[in-house]
């Protein structure tokens, strides 16, 4: 059996399905006689092509079914897929001119002057020349048809830009070839570098951070402009090569997905290769994001339609501003005052003769009191507008999307905002801490951190041999009291630990620009210079460094101090750490943390620590679990393991009323809560609970079977 390509001989993508598909033909034969029985079967008792029938078998089954796809293997592929092609054109060769003309004809306006010029074909009626009539109608439609056919060249000039960007994709042998965007199929394993747009839905593979982590920006998407973290499968980013994974055919790779959907927050898969992985939406990178930081190796899972953004953009329609509707309503008026104006006239000459033959007159005579300079004088100051605004000094970088309703934006009264992030530039400012006794506000940080100091001294004081003694005679005894009274003392430290652990908040810093760099060197920096802080591109993870510390025996911290000269030259200021995270809302709170002396210094999938300023000590936590803050749930969860005490943490976080419900109940909590909220302040409850190791094995080993049963 002769193979037949899947694309052109020609196209580069063909070079890359490896020589192992032979061993697959079977299963093609197989595909083939399947269809040909159902063509046997359909024959008879359907009067429609057969062909015609598969292809709405084969759409349907790409937006309804779930999907098996085989990584990197386009001919193993049982389902047609849409092509991964952009188009949000409104009109092609063949409806360019009667959409336009039913566009236009749709309004009152352009229909009343429709309606006058026909009537000038007809020798009884004509009281002028035809020109007089069509000439000025004709040239409307001209202008109209030339600034629709302008801004439609416009999106199918963007859309071939955005289809024309070049990948890499990488293929079964090893190689690498760059394809355009709309040449990517399902299965497709593809590079994307820094700031390169995402060109389809992809699962998340393999990074350049060793983590498995990157970051991307999705104001394109749904309009934050904070990053937000991603996250590689931990199986496949393990990997130290990637193509291992892709020419292994004897035991290939899959990705079960969902069927396409509309939801941008959620995601349901499995990866299997020697085992199975759940995939969720810290995996998946949707089309029109932007790869914040490092590249990535992705497998595309959604292209064309079934892309979530596709799925959420609406098509493409001609818009009508309010001066449009307001002059079409006028026109209305007119029109009556004109009929009733006509009517007059033919009751004062007298109802002889063929009457109605000067009615249609006494209307035609009178039918420029709607002028039709009027809706010539629209379309061509439309276009101006339009002009004038693309090149505009004072906003460089404008563009014109549509010219058909630039002169809305004189018309704004009410400028409304979705959230407050749009107004406040998503900047936020820890101002009240409540611990149901005492409250503590900014002026109150120098109490905080003395007692966080106090706090952690009596924690790292070296232990005698009678104070273990001591130790165990109150274990020993405190487990006949369930309930132990906490102090101040000891509240304000354990609520500063838990603002500083139970986040998603990434530490990063700048690069130490030393003297000796050359010219090219600075005229690259200076470029990103002028970008914002969260967005450089000179920027280094606070890993392995802390990680790499030795730990004291006994608490786990470690000085400074004790660390080698290099380390600490590795180690930069607290004043130059940035913080990157998805929501300003946790940033603000490990900025205070930091303030009053509590530091994150180091951040990645599997651990965290924590800096004392006061003493340069370090604390190290082991991330257990994540659960990410979603719009449903309205709360955000972590479980840790305190590598100095070996307890296992749950720390929860969220609105007050979903909070409410979960927390231990309190006389306060509620009233609190509801003072600061008619202050102007966002709260935010947070909760712990200390889980024993044998009910967190039992709560994981449930978690890992819901999550693969997609």
């Amino acid at each position: 059996m002769e193979y037949a390509p899947l694309v052109n001989e020609d196209d580069e993508a063909n070079e890359c399905l490896s020589s192992d598909e032979i061993e697959l033909k079977p299963r093609n034969i197989l595909k083939i006689n399947h269809e040909s029985k159902l063509r046997t079967n359909l024959k008879p008792k359907m009067g429609i092509s057969c062909s015609s029938i598969l292809s709405i078998c084969r759409n349907k089954a790409h937006k309804t079914q779930p999907r098996n796809i085989m990584i990197s293997r386009r001919d193993l592929n049982s389902i047609w897929y849409p092509k991964n092609v952009i188009r949000n054109q409104k009109y092609n060769i063949l409806t360019f001119i009667p959409l336009v003309l039913f566009e236009q004809f749709r309004f009152f306006l352009n229909l009343y002057f429709l309606v006058m010029a026909c009537t000038q074909f007809i020798p009884m009626f004509r009281v002028g020349y035809l020109y007089t009539y069509w000439g000025p109608l004709a040239f409307v439609l001209f202008v109209t048809m030339l600034r629709e056919a302008y801004d439609d060249i416009k999106r199918a000039y963007r859309d071939k830009e955005l289809n024309s960007q070049m990948y890499t994709l990488l293929c079964a042998n090893g190689r690498r070839k760059k394809v355009p965007s709309s040449q990517l199929q399902v299965s497709d394993v593809i590079v994307i570098q820094k700031n390169q747009r995402v060109p389809a839905d992809v699962v998340l593979l393999q990074t350049s951070d060793k983590s498995g982590t990157c970051f991307i920006r999705t104001d394109q998407l749904d309009g934050e402009t904070d990053w937000k973290l991603r996250i590689a499968a931990p199986m496949t980013h393990s990997l130290e090569d990637i193509s291992v994974l892709i020419s292994e055919a004897s035991a290939t790779a899959k990705i079960h997905a969902e069927p396409p959907s509309l939801s941008i927050h959620e995601f349901n898969g499995v990866i299997s290769w020697k085992q199975d992985e759940p995939l969720t939406v810290e995996s998946v990178l949707w089309s029109g994001t932007v790869v914040a930081t490092g590249e990535a190796v992705c497998c595309v899972v959604y292209t064309g339609s079934d892309t979530r953004m596709v799925m959420n953009t609406s098509k493409p329609r001609s818009k009508a501003g309010l001066l449009d509707i307001e002059i079409n309503t006028l026109t209305k008026l007119l029109f009556a005052a004109l009929v009733l104006l006509s009517m007059v006239m033919l009751i004062l000459k007298g109802f002889r003769g063929p009457w109605y033959r000067y009615l249609v007159r006494f209307f035609l005579l009178f039918s420029y009191m709607i002028p039709i300079s009027l809706r010539v004088n629209l379309d061509m100051g439309k276009t101006v507008y339009a002009w004038f605004i693309q090149r505009d000094k004072n906003i460089p970088g404008t563009v014109v999307r549509t010219s058909t309703i630039p002169e809305e934006l004189g018309r704004i009264g009410y400028l409304l905002s979705d959230k407050t992030g749009t107004l406040t530039q998503n900047l936020m400012i820890f101002k009240r801490i409540h611990l149901g006794t005492v409250s503590y506000t900014n002026e109150n940080q120098a109490e905080v951190s003395n007692l966080l100091k106090q706090q952690f001294r009596t924690i790292t004081t070296p232990i005698h041999e009678n104070q273990l003694l001591m130790s165990s005679a109150m274990s020993s005894s405190s487990k006949t009291r369930s309930v132990v009274k906490k102090t101040e003392a000891t509240k304000v430290p354990e609520a500063v630990k838990a603002l500083a652990l139970c986040h998603n908040v990434t530490p990063v810093f700048e690069e130490k620009i030393s003297p000796s760099l050359d010219t090219s060197a600075r005229s690259t920096d200076d470029k990103n210079a002028s970008t914002p802080t969260t967005t450089r591109t000179s920027i280094i993870r606070r890993s392995g460094d802390i990680s790499s510390l030795p730990d004291t025996p006994l608490t786990g911290a470690t000085s400074l101090n004790t660390t080698d000269a290099s380390d600490i030259a590795q180690l930069l200021p607290p004043t130059d750490v940035t913080y990157q995270a998805s929501s300003p809302d946790e940033i603000a709170l490990v900025e205070w943390t930091e303030q009053v002396g509590l530091t994150l210094v180091h951040r990645d999938l599997q651990s965290m620590t924590l800096q004392l300023n006061a003493t340069q000590q370090l604390f190290h936590y082991q991330i257990l679990q994540m659960f990410p803050f979603t719009s449903e749930t309205k709360r955000m969860g972590i479980i840790i393991r305190d590598e100095q005490t070996n307890e296992i943490i749950f720390y929860l976080k969220g609105a007050d009323v979903v909070m409410q419900s979960f927390v231990q109940y309190n006389d306060w909590l509620q009233e609190e809560c509801s003072n600061m909220a008619r202050e102007g302040l966002r709260t935010l409850v947070v909760a712990k609970k200390t889980i024993t190791p044998e009910h967190y094995q039992d709560f994981e080993q449930r978690l890992m079977k819901a999550r693969l049963q997609t």
